[in-house]
């Protein structure tokens, strides 16, 4: 069904072998811990990327690797292609850690905030700029409102409150979704008026206008995030970034681009 070239085929059995040992080993030293935990290391930057969160995700990554990465392929050649797909997934990686590390400093910032002046609407403000997903923290909230100077409620809202961080802190990114958004958007801009069929989309739709929609879903996501989404948004939005410089700069040389 798919004409798999070199690159493709090496990638697509790295990962697929990545993912069966992690499921017996776990590997975690290998996903992209945020930049300051005691578990980041920068060659993360790179090993994240073969690294998957499930059946489900690396299937998405590797049927987007095999069904866009073949043509890109042939066209520049194995070289160039393996330098594209490394270079969009470590600059996702990065881009994305830049974003989490502001995160994780205005979590922080509104931890320090609570701590020093404990109150209800303070509890409830964290949880609604950082964990938006939680349920029940209104009670708590209620309850810290009405008695302000209650010693156990503020010790039991700070524990809770630590641990929401802590646990946001080492919480890693893995796949190679940051590469794959480049390859998307390189295809894109080498054919763009390709038709693409998806099985979400019940007719053709040409390959710019489809991933400029994903690009704009993804941005949209990423700034209006959803209870339980867990997805690296920025870090697609980065692959499509590097990919975009690495092409302008490929582009400067045309001698050199295929």
């Amino acid at each position: 069904m798919f004409n798999l070239t070199p690159t493709v085929r090496i990638l697509l059995f790295i990962n697929i072998g990545v993912f069966l040992l992690a499921t017996q080993l776990g590997l975690g030293f290998l996903a992209l811990y945020p930049v300051g935990s005691q578990s980041f290391q920068p060659w993360q930057f790179l090993t994240y990327m073969f690294m998957h969160g499930g059946l489900g995700h690396i299937f998405g990554n590797m049927f987007g690797l095999i069904s866009f990465g073949p043509l890109l392929e042939q066209r520049w050649g194995a070289q160039r292609f393996l330098t594209f797909w490394l270079v969009c997934g470590i600059g996702a990686g990065i881009l994305y850690s830049g974003v989490r590390f502001y995160e994780l400093n205005k979590m922080s910032e509104a931890r320090l905030a609570f701590q020093q002046a404990p109150s209800g609407v303070a509890f409830a403000d964290f949880f609604r700029d950082n964990a938006p997903e939680a349920r029940g923290f209104e009670v708590v909230a209620s309850a810290l409102q009405r008695n302000p100077n209650d010693a156990g409620l503020i010790a039991s809202a700070n524990e809770t409150i630590n641990a929401i961080y802590g646990r946001s802190f080492n919480s890693p990114m893995v796949g190679a979704s940051g590469a794959l958004f480049g390859i998307l958007f390189a295809f894109a801009y080498l054919f763009p008026n390709t038709e693409l069929m998806l099985l979400f989309f019940p007719f053709p739709i040409k390959a710019k206008y489809f991933v400029a929609l994903y690009g704009l879903y993804e941005l949209y996501s990423g700034f209006k995030r959803v209870p339980g989404d867990n997805v690296a948004h920025f870090a697609h939005l980065g692959g499509i970034l590097i990919g975009f410089i690495l092409l302008k700069l490929w582009e400067r040389n045309r001698t050199r681009m295929y």
